[in-house]
């Protein structure tokens, strides 16, 4: 799995915008405003998992940004990013580093706060290098589909947040509505991988998709599986008919 990752790094972003028709973006957005109460918290620690290429990562620093600034502050949470990844890694530091001021932007004291404030950091999502109780949000998009045990996936997020720090786990799922279905499992499983596999080289990475979607538990039972993992209040909201939904949780 790390290998495919690896090797579709190059595509991945635009593969994601592209069969998603620019919503990914949308969705990350959305995610890091649904935790803006925590990331506006300058003493807040927030880790995108599963962090691919950054996008979410850096949504949420912006989010962070914004939300500390229209309430008086300079800054909000510090945010981090893990994935098994390395060349994935590679372009998330890429995209922090264009996030950078420019010189002539720092000597006039116009520049906004810089993404590099952002730390990457390569790791496996199911052995995290962090002690106990070191964040106050953890969230993830579109990655947590990926790990080979969810439970022992959800114990390790568990793990790292602080008590009462907040979970937040964007998927892909099946639509609820009966007309959607059969359309988007035609599109999963013919135009996707086509496409998937034609612009990025890897017919095996597309082919995946579909198949991981299928097999990841619905959002009934994702919830049930946060409970038995000690979360508390855990619940889903379903987006875009069903496509996608954001799982969120406490920890008790």
């Amino acid at each position: 799995m790390r290998d495919t990752f690896s090797f579709i790094a190059p595509r991945y972003d635009l593969l994601n915008h592209l069969l998603s028709l620019w919503l990914d973006k949308l969705w990350r957005r959305r995610t890091a405003r649904r935790f803006a109460h925590i990331l506006a918290r300058p003493d807040a620690r927030a880790l995108d998992l599963c962090c691919g290429t950054g996008d979410l990562a850096i949504a949420l620093k912006k989010e962070a940004r914004r939300e500390a600034q229209r309430r008086g502050a300079p800054e909000g949470a510090t945010v981090w990013g893990s994935d098994f990844a390395r060349p994935m890694l590679r372009l998330a530091h890429e995209k922090v580093s264009e996030g950078a001021p420019r010189t002539s932007e720092v000597e006039s004291g116009d520049a906004a706060p810089s993404l590099t404030a952002i730390a990457l950091i390569e790791a496996d999502a199911l052995s995290l290098p962090f002690p106990d109780a070191s964040f106050d949000l953890v969230s993830t998009a579109f990655g947590f589909r990926n790990l080979v045990n969810y439970a022992a996936g959800l114990r390790e997020i568990y793990r790292v947040l602080k008590p009462g720090g907040e979970v937040g786990i964007l998927e892909f799922a099946s639509p609820h509505i009966p007309v959607m279905a059969p359309l988007y499992r035609f599109y999963f499983t013919h135009i996707l991988p086509r496409v998937g596999g034609a612009i990025s080289g890897s017919n095996a990475a597309y082919s995946y998709l579909p198949a991981s979607v299928a097999k990841y538990p619905s959002p009934h039972e994702l919830v049930e599986l946060m409970s038995r993992a000690g979360f508390a209040g855990a619940r889903f909201e379903r987006w875009a008919a069903g496509i996608v939904t954001l799982h969120s949780a406490r920890r008790a």
